[in-house]
């Protein structure tokens, strides 16, 4: 499947706001200015933020956060 910037950064945001909120660092940015930072990723570069393989693929990890 297809996925747009837009969806890759909310997935990626999802998934940043899950592991903060597992594992609290006040150093941490906040969701709105890890977004900030995803928006100025390319597609390609926040692909490879994803961290997905071909084991863990771009699909499952849309699936838990998208």
């Amino acid at each position: 499947m297809n996925y747009n910037k837009e969806q890759l950064i909310d997935a990626l945001v999802a998934e940043w706001d899950y592991l903060c909120h597992d594992d609290y660092d006040p150093e941490d940015p906040t969701p709105e200015e890890y977004r900030k930072e995803m928006e100025e990723l390319t597609i390609e570069q926040l692909i490879e933020e994803t961290s997905t393989d071909e084991i863990y693929t771009l699909d499952d990890f849309m699936e838990n956060h998208g």
